[in-house]
């Protein structure tokens, strides 16, 4: 069995403010740690189950979070950015049984996590097909092109039900619950052990349960905080101007949608 992990920071136990995730801060190498501890519970649970091959790619940030000298053999860890549009799914192809996701977070636009975001901050919020559009949204879509089931995802309690709206089969592990500026976090004990318990969970199920069908066609609108930035993307190829902060891409190509957010939300 071979698996793909991507993972981010934000949705690890314990962080809760900007800071943490930002590796010029102080705060931040605690929580580096905790994404690797995270990481390897979800190695380590996967190998359990029958995993023999498993590609971590680190994707936040500059993607050098992961501590690389604590990952099993069995691992490969991705560490950097390619500039492959596929960005946190870099390495992803159609050789892969499934897809896991660690320290997911809810996207721009929602006030369900205090640093909800959707891949940087230059968002008030991203729509796909009407919908707000989350980093795991736009992930399972990537995996969802190269026909690759999603099993299973870590993060916030809201992430965590936004994930169960798109892939009801998908298993989660709810790391804390946010309420406007604040964060209600669960002890590390109980999060890694959520994490194994589900990961377990979710290799031993079918996993055509949770293959995505792609859509036919996308309408892909991000609406800038700085209506200077929504003007200088709206010269994006086949961008086009809502208002004075919305831009709009429409397409049947999934590749067009991925190519234009890595470089309109950068």
């Amino acid at each position: 069995m071979k698996l793909f992990i991507s993972a981010d920071i934000e949705g690890c136990a314990g962080l809760a403010i900007p800071a943490e995730a930002h590796k010029q801060e102080a705060v931040y190498r605690a929580f580096a740690q905790e994404m690797t501890k995270e990481v390897l519970t979800v190695c380590e649970a996967a190998r359990e189950m029958g995993a023999t091959e498993i590609v971590v790619k680190d994707g936040h940030g500059d993607a050098s979070n992961i501590d690389p000298l604590q990952m099993p053999d069995y691992v490969r860890l991705i560490r950097g950015k390619s500039g492959h549009p596929y960005n946190m799914m870099w390495g992803l192809d159609t050789g892969f049984d499934g897809v896991l996701y660690v320290g997911y977070h809810a996207p721009a636009g929602n006030p369900e996590f205090s640093i909800s975001h959707t891949s940087t901050g230059n968002s008030l919020y991203i729509r796909l097909n009407g919908e707000y559009m989350s980093e795991f949204m736009l992930n399972t879509l990537t995996a969802a092109s190269l026909g690759v089931p999603v099993l299973f995802l870590s993060g916030d309690e809201a992430i965590c039900g936004l994930a169960k709206g798109q892939v009801p089969k998908i298993e989660t592990a709810v790391t804390k619950k946010g309420t406007g500026g604040a964060t209600i976090c669960e002890p590390q004990g109980i999060v890694l052990e959520r994490i194994r318990s589900g990961v377990k969970k979710a290799l031993g199920r079918d996993f055509s349960s949770c293959l995505v069908e792609l859509p036919g066609q996308f309408t892909y609108e991000v609406t800038f905080k700085d209506w200077k930035k929504a003007y200088q993307m709206s010269f994006y190829p086949g961008m086009e101007k809502v208002d004075t902060f919305t831009n709009r891409l429409v397409t049947d190509s999934w590749m067009d949608v991925v190519t234009a957010h890595c470089f309109v939300v950068y």
